[in-house]
């Protein structure tokens, strides 16, 4: 069987193509250690350790890299960070949510429609929403009365208040 390979073997052709082939697989190897370890060195895996995996396993290296490696890139990780942040910050820039019950309120709203807490207090000149900490209405220049500051920074109550001793009639 050997006599009948011979001349098949012994071609040059054959020869041409043997070396062609070996030096296809040999391009494979190194494109594929390299494209591993950049693609590892991106997303923050160990790059020398997954190219010494390939070097030495070739292509059954590579598919375990695919399977195991990180799944998204360092770069699209920290992008997300910060769009996350970002519209974190959106929505506690202007008091978009109520501190009590973290739910969304409008800018506008004087008490939180969800948990009935005091967001805001009314101008007493002009109705606009001012903080419960400003003296002043910035829209019209109206001083606040100091009890009006004192009545809107008090806790509203739920519940009707029980009849004392002292408020028994």
């Amino acid at each position: 069987m050997g006599d009948l390979l011979t001349p098949i073997t012994a071609s040059a052709e054959f020869q041409f193509g043997w070396k062609l082939c070996a030096f296809f697989l040999l391009i494979f190897t190194v494109a594929l250690i390299f494209w591993t370890w950049r693609d590892a060195d991106r997303r923050g895996g160990m790059a020398w350790f997954w190219a010494v995996v390939v070097l030495l396993f070739n292509v059954p290296g590579w598919i375990i890299y695919m399977v195991v490696r990180p799944p998204e890139y360092l770069d699209d990780a920290h992008e997300r960070e910060l769009e996350i942040r970002a519209a974190e910050s959106r929505l506690t820039k202007d008091g978009a949510t109520c501190p009590s019950c973290l739910k969304p309120v409008e800018p506008e709203y004087l008490i939180c429609p969800y948990c009935m807490k005091k967001l805001k207090k009314p101008c007493v000149n002009c109705g606009r929403a001012l903080k419960m900490s400003w003296g002043v209405c910035p829209y019209c220049k109206t001083k606040q009365t100091a009890g009006e500051v004192a009545d809107a920074m008090a806790p509203t109550r739920t519940t009707p208040r029980e009849p004392g001793p002292a408020n028994k009639a």
